[in-house]
């Protein structure tokens, strides 16, 4: 079947349609985004901004137009923690329904872990023994951890790079000044303190392989002197503590309006670079984890999978 999947995150709307049944490697058809940065477009009341949701409705209704002409038998829409936490959620939802016809699910942060955390296993087989399953988003940082294909903790914090990058680095506009030493240490003890309660949780868990997924991992990890993109889907990428410290210690003097210059770095989320390598350092330091295998299948690949798994065997 060819299957749609559309996913409404903090940084972007993106549409995947893959060509798949059930058993067999979903393979990609066609792959399209819209960079809108809902998490940005949050009110000082929490409400998502009629800006926000106006970009919002047209970007779906945008991707749903494509599915259908890409003859897509099925459309899996769904939203992360930009929508979710908006206190004004269920009005934009309801819009998005009444004029674009797509009706939005909103996973819960510990379901994004599930499925990513599913999307990993599949990718690395049981070969790969305990996984442990770090994910950061533009709002919310996935944790899981477990043996089988639904792990034994899953958990979301609001430790996204793109609200940390909001809230806590006040991320100059202009991105002529990179962040202070003081705000820089002010973020990393904050991140500290919200780890506190998950970090005996996943570590009572154990882990013999630990993974990261997701866009900032994998900028983090090109600058570490990881493979290129352009080396194939299937080339093994990691990131190693000292190297991300590394990463951390130079781009922390870089003004936000310049990281979009270095290599593997999108221009889409340089600005949130820095408050990424702070969160991810921070989750290695406290898990005491040396090196992170990355995955190239996350969120999307974990619903597309969950999805197949409910048809009938070919």
């Amino acid at each position: 079947m060819r299957l749609g999947v559309l996913d409404v995150g903090s940084n972007t709307v993106h549409l995947l349609v893959v060509d798949a049944h059930h058993g067999a490697h979903p393979w990609p058809a066609h792959s399209e985004k819209v960079v809108l940065r809902l998490a940005e477009q949050i009110a000082p009341d929490g409400a998502l901004t009629e800006a926000g949701a106006d970009g919002l409705v047209k970007a779906v209704g945008m991707a749903r137009a494509a599915a259908a002409g890409l003859a897509a038998d099925d459309l899996l829409a769904f939203a992360t923690s930009a929508v979710r936490d908006a206190t004004n959620a269920g009005e934009v939802l309801a819009r998005v329904r009444d004029e674009t016809d797509v009706r939005l699910e909103v996973l819960s942060g510990a379901d994004e872990a599930r499925m990513t955390f599913l999307a990993v296993r599949r990718w690395f087989g049981w070969s790969a023994g305990r996984l442990l399953v770090l994910d950061i988003g533009g709002g919310s940082l996935e944790l899981a951890a477990g043996i089988d294909e639904d792990p034994n903790v899953a958990v979301s914090l609001p430790l996204g790079a793109g609200r940390l990058s909001r809230e806590r680095l006040r991320v100059d506009p202009s991105g002529a000044v990179p962040p202070s030493a003081e705000v820089v240490e002010e973020l990393r003890e904050y991140v500290d303190g919200l780890l506190d309660p998950v970090v005996a949780k996943l570590t009572e868990v154990g882990w013999e392989r630990p993974v990261a997924t997701s866009k900032t991992f994998r900028m983090l990890a090109r600058l570490a002197g990881a493979a290129p993109s352009g080396a194939g889907l299937w080339a093994r990428r990691s990131l190693t503590r000292t190297g991300l410290r590394q990463v951390l210690g130079f781009i922390r003097h870089i003004p936000p309006g310049q990281l979009q210059e270095l290599e593997g770095v999108s221009a889409g989320r340089a600005h949130q670079l820095l408050a990424g390598a702070v969160v991810a350092e921070a989750v290695m330091r406290r898990l005491d984890v040396d090196t992170l295998d990355i995955c190239p299948w996350a969120l999307r690949e974990g619903v597309i999978l969950r999805r197949l798994d409910q048809l009938e065997p070919m």
